[in-house]
């Protein structure tokens, strides 16, 4: 959900909690207003009625609401002692609506000219309240609307200005790679808080940028250090197993010294890979055809496949073109392959399928699953081959979360690596 929008879900939340509570408010105001307003009326009647009763005996004959709003009955002088005027909210039979209403009734007790005491009941109709319930419900549902409408109008013209620094910034640092040429210049403002989130942002990516020199500076230092004295032993080593004095002896510890050397170029060559992967240093990206890549790479592994016994088959349900480092690419498929063929069985098979959303990598195996929880971690073996770096699928995991892409393991008398790339 978007900051606007997210914002304006909290305020209309607030307006109807406010205008409910209102609304509430409102009504007990109003309904107190309206018993006063015709209690006062009562009250005027009352005094009109009784003044008329003392010089006219014939308002002592109204014993029923129909003929007048009030009736009066003859009471005993014991039941007029003590009795106070009464208010009270009842429902009239009305003859023009035919229903009953809502009415408001004054009971009150007064002396005629005779000296007899008589009470006097005063009617006056009274707002049905369910009705005014539901026009006060329609009237401020109506009211709910034009505000948050109003609100949504204001959200969209005025904060949208407001925000647009904001957004823009947003829209700049999406685009923004470690590593290009480009600068990064953040959007000019007014707002003092957006200018100092602008400092802020100008001052960390300064101080990555400043890191992530060093450290590109120190991944070719490293890769020039450790490789050169490498090259250099292995090629004397070579040089001198070609020397015809060499025993037998003297050549299979040469052999052995050499094969840990490889081991360390090989290793050397796969903890810089890993670390320029995760530093970034792979801005270059274009359209890339999974199925091409597969198609090269197989070649290049037939030896090995060969030499173990293991078939190796494409199949390609849909073209895959995704947006990466081709050299990335390579190296993703090629390890996942090359895998494959190392933790076989003799004349096993290995199944690459391509699909549109992504590319999978079977082979066959005996034993058990793998603990899938850390084949991705480095220098993790499965088993105790001397040959492999444990590095090859840490490899594969830093490039898939690179490029957001996500890669899992399953077994079914076989083992699958799957690379979801849309």
């Amino acid at each position: 959900m978007k900051l606007l929008n997210h914002t304006l879900s909290y305020l209309s939340v607030i307006l109807l909690f406010v205008i409910g509570l209102w609304a509430g408010i409102f009504y007990i105001n109003m309904i107190d207003e309206i018993h006063d307003s015709i209690d006062d009326g009562l009250d005027n009647s009352k005094q009109l009625i009784i003044r008329k009763a003392l010089v006219d005996s014939q308002t002592l004959t109204k014993q029923f609401f129909h003929e007048r709003n009030y009736k009066v009955k003859e009471i005993t002088a014991q039941q007029a002692k003590g009795y106070t005027d009464t208010y009270i909210d009842s429902t009239l039979f009305m003859e023009n609506e035919q229903d009953y209403e809502p009415v408001r009734i004054l009971k009150t007790v007064f002396m005629a000219g005779n000296g007899r005491y008589y009470q006097l009941d005063i009617v006056s109709s009274m707002v049905e309240e369910d009705d005014l319930i539901e026009d006060l419900f329609y009237a401020l549902l109506w009211l709910y609307g034009i505000i948050l409408a109003t609100v949504l109008v204001v959200n969209n013209l005025l904060l949208r200005k407001i925000w647009k620094p904001f957004y823009q910034l947003l829209d700049k640092l999406g685009k923004f790679r470690l590593g290009s040429n480009d600068s990064f210049q953040p959007p000019a403002t007014r707002v003092l808080e957006f200018n100092r989130l602008n400092d802020s942002l100008e001052a960390l990516i300064a101080h990555t940028k400043e890191t992530y020199a060093g450290q590109k500076q120190f991944i070719e230092n490293a890769a020039h250090e450790l490789q050169t004295p490498l090259a250099v032993s292995i090629s004397k080593l070579e040089l001198l197993a070609e020397n015809e004095a060499a025993t037998e002896e003297q050549l299979t510890e040469i052999g052995a010294v050499m094969e840990t050397l490889q081991r360390m170029k090989r290793l050397n060559k796969n903890l810089l890979l890993l670390a320029k992967i995760e530093s970034g240093q792979f801005p270059e990206e274009e359209s890339v055809s999974i199925n091409n890549v597969v198609k090269d790479v197989i070649p290049m592994l037939e030896d090995m496949a060969a030499h173990k016994g293991v078939e190796m088959a494409i199949v390609e349900e849909a073209e895959l073109v995704v947006n990466m480092n081709p050299s990335l690419a390579e190296v993703l498929v090629t390890n996942l392959i090359k895998n494959a063929i190392v933790h076989n069985t003799a004349g096993g098979v290995v199944d690459v399928v391509t699909n549109a959303s992504g590319f999978s990598v079977k082979n066959t195996a005996t034993g058990h699953a793998l603990d899938a929880g850390h084949i991705f971690e480095r220098f993790y073996k499965n088993g105790s081959s001397k040959n492999t770096t444990g590095l090859g699928l840490a490899i594969v995991k830093s490039i898939a979360t690179h490029y957001g892409y996500t890669v899992s393991y399953s077994y079914a008398n076989a083992h699958v690596f799957i690379v979801q790339m849309k």
